[in-house]
């Protein structure tokens, strides 16, 4: 028997809604690259006049390092729950698996490469094929070796940092990258479509060596377990029945995590205290944010209030591509050419209305369609027979 598409009915709408949150707050992201050399630059000086302080103190703490977390465990939740449909079928699930996967990976090479250099679906589609292998395991230990391989590496790279400051301060200092920012702003800002090319490739190059995308795999594969691991619990689907665990979930991921992303402000402004803050903090923040949303969620007006989000949810893979189109073009030279000529806080404002736009396309569109337009393509290609 062959694996069929999830229709409508099937869906649970409690993913397309933290799925649709968390685009949120990858777009407020996403847009300080799109508008700033971000690669290249000691934020906490780039950003510390009183102009952009508040906001960046406001990204840094509550929207930082905390949404990717999110849209990568609901990943490995969406494979999880085709394994189980696959296997409920009797369907062959790893060759359908790895073909989508190979079909997001040249979406990702194509975004990454003509559209923006932070492209996050080649990390996603690469760290699939490996989770793809671990779904036979029990929902408690997909759940369980995610926290273990995410924490013990993280805390272990933490107390290195924090040592390192202790002997050499130096060794964690940030530094800026002066040729960095000025090649970003002239290219970027002035550059011709070829000039533009070749800082995105650059930039990419800059942000994937070896070292780095080993590392990034690192982290995105346990947190897409623990996502696998919670959709094969039925956690999402019981909601209503653990109101008592998700609130006390709630309170110690959001009380945990917003101290630790707090640390550079009580601390030190260093690599040490960034990593501590976004490496561990900024997951704790994220998962609690999704188990407030799922206690939420267990009040049935609020599933009518959050369907704006359920639809954009429903069209992740459409709205986070378009968010990139949109944001080059206001700020690349081939659009308006705005690259590095706006504040921190009209950057985020800027997000914040393009995302209220999707949301209403969103809806408009997902009432004439069943599904987005990038998705229709996807499902196209991954269920197409020779």
């Amino acid at each position: 028997m062959s694996l069929q598409p999830i229709d409508s009915q099937q869906r649970m709408q409690n993913l397309d809604v933290i799925r649709g949150f968390s685009l949120l707050g990858i777009f407020i992201v996403n847009m300080i690259s799109f508008h700033s050399p971000f690669y290249y630059y000691d934020p906490y000086s780039w950003w510390g006049d009183s102009i952009n302080r508040p906001t960046h103190w406001w990204i840094d703490v509550f929207v930082q390092a905390s949404f990717y977390p999110i849209f990568a465990m609901m990943f490995g939740a969406g494979l999880a729950i085709q394994f189980m449909r696959a296997s409920e079928k009797n369907s062959a699930f790893t060759s359908f698996a790895i073909k989508r996967l190979v079909i997001l990976l040249g979406i990702g090479i194509t975004h990454a490469f003509l559209v923006w250099s932070g492209d996050i679906l080649i990390t996603y589609a690469v760290t699939g094929f490996i989770l793809i292998w671990m779904l036979k395991l029990s929902g408690t230990m997909l759940l369980t070796l995610g926290f273990i391989i995410y924490l013990l590496p993280q805390g272990l790279l933490t107390g290195i940092m924090f040592f390192a400051s202790m002997v050499d301060p130096t060794s964690v200092t940030y530094f800026s990258s002066v040729q960095g920012i000025e090649s970003s702003v002239a290219n970027y800002g002035s550059g011709t479509f070829t000039q533009i090319f070749g800082q995105r490739l650059d930039d990419w190059q800059f942000a994937n060596d070896p070292a780095a995308f080993v590392s990034i795999i690192i982290v995105i594969l346990p947190l897409m377990m623990i996502g696998a691991g919670a959709a094969k619990l039925n956690i999402f689907k019981r909601a209503s029945e653990k109101k008592t665990l998700l609130g006390i979930l709630t309170v110690l991921f959001l009380g945990l995590g917003i101290a630790l992303k707090t640390s550079p402000f009580w601390g030190e402004k260093n690599l040490a205290y960034v990593f501590l803050q976004d490496y561990i903090g900024g997951p704790l923040v994220g998962m609690g944010y999704m188990t407030l949303l799922l206690l939420v969620m267990t009040v049935p007006v609020s599933l009518k209030l959050l369907q704006p989000l359920a639809k954009t949810g429903r069209m992740a893979l459409t709205t986070y591509l378009t968010q990139s189109i949109i944001g080059t073009l206001i700020f690349y030279n081939y659009g308006f050419g705005l690259y590095g000529e706006v504040t921190l806080m009209t950057g985020t404002w800027i997000a914040l209305l393009i995302f209220a736009m999707q949301v209403i396309l969103a809806e408009i569109w997902l009432s004439k369609f069943n599904r987005g337009p990038v998705e229709t393509l996807w499902r196209k290609l991954s269920y197409s027979r020779k």
